[in-house]
């Protein structure tokens, strides 16, 4: 694909972000064009990343049964990181799909394709955000550390999934839940079982919101040939997202059982798994409420899942209480 590079939105605004965002009112005008490039402009992406960092952070605290003022240091670490490797892995994807982007009506208006920035000025702003993010992750042990490092493997081919397979959404599940892993072995200092059964419910998760997601696209991802879970499901989504929510609060449920079945505070292991089945019930409200053909409302429900991802960490968060 060749096509010139398209006509930027009014000020610059990207076509998908919320109207009146802080990136486009309050931020100075010089990094704009950048900030949109990390999405900046669109915080739920951020929200989706840092979700299972608190899933696994909240959990490792539930099975030690302890937390510490360091505990609150990897939840905030953890919220800067989710913004920055965010911003470093959107930035990453918007150059790797440059050519893409331009030929697609809902991304034509991003940074690059529409001649904000350039790619020398990504490359170097997404190096930028990584070394800083780096610079966190040393706060960690060493596991934490090593699977920090070794996050950069997903991250890196995500962009190129949808070139290959029909399951991109799950190469993104398989970067974007890694946190899972890394926040309870930050806490722990092994990675174990738990962690590994969350980090799976995150990624059947992620197959959820992000196939209601990429039902935006389908037509344009249907002539350029770019494939996806939306164009591979077509009318059968309801059928598959019903699978994956399924799949969600079970893999929740046996991970949180495993954390806590030695321990014996049963009211902590009740609350706890309230968590998935609350989910359970937002996942079902979103199906009822699915509409692919209407890309507003398919954006709306993306965005629902913010909530969506908080229930269990609120559940978590007051097991711990008890």
């Amino acid at each position: 694909m060749t096509e010139a590079p398209q006509t930027p939105e009014p000020n610059g605004t990207v076509a998908d972000a919320v109207k009146g965002n802080w990136v486009d009112t309050l931020a100075p005008e010089v990094t704009r064009p950048y900030l949109r490039l990390s999405r900046a402009d669109r915080p739920i992406g951020t929200w989706l990343l840092l979700l299972p960092c608190w899933w696994g952070l909240a959990l490792a605290c539930l099975t030690t049964q302890s937390v510490s003022w360091y505990d609150g240091w990897i939840a905030v670490a953890c919220a800067i990181g989710a913004w920055l490797m965010r911003g470093a892995g959107c930035t990453w994807n918007d150059i790797s799909d440059r050519d893409i982007d331009a030929a697609v009506a809902r991304t034509k208006s991003r940074p690059i394709p529409s001649g904000q920035v350039s790619v020398r000025g990504a490359v170097i702003w997404m190096v930028a955000q990584a070394l800083i993010a780096f610079c966190i992750l040393l706060t960690f042990n060493w596991a934490a550390i090593g699977l920090g490092i070794l996050a950069l493997l997903p991250v890196a081919i995500y962009p190129f999934a949808k070139r290959f397979t029909w399951w991109p959404q799950a190469f993104l599940g398989l970067a974007f839940n890694w946190g899972a892993l890394l926040a309870w072995t930050a806490h722990t200092g092994a990675l174990q079982l738990p962690a590994v059964a969350l980090y799976l419910a995150g990624i059947a998760w992620t197959l959820f919101y992000d196939t209601i997601y990429a039902h935006q696209d389908a037509e344009d991802d249907a002539l350029i040939g770019v494939k996806s879970t939306a164009r591979l499901f077509g009318d059968k989504t309801p059928f598959w997202l019903r699978n994956f929510m399924m799949i969600t609060v079970v893999m929740m449920a046996v991970s949180i059982i495993m954390a806590l079945m030695t321990h014996n505070n049963v009211l902590a292991l009740v609350i706890a798994l309230g968590g998935p089945w609350a989910m359970g019930w937002h996942m079902t409200w979103q199906l009822r409420k699915l509409d692919v053909e209407d890309p507003d409302a398919l954006l709306r429900l993306f965005r629902s899942n913010r909530t969506t991802g908080l229930i269990p960490a609120l559940f978590f968060a007051l097991a711990l209480l008890v």
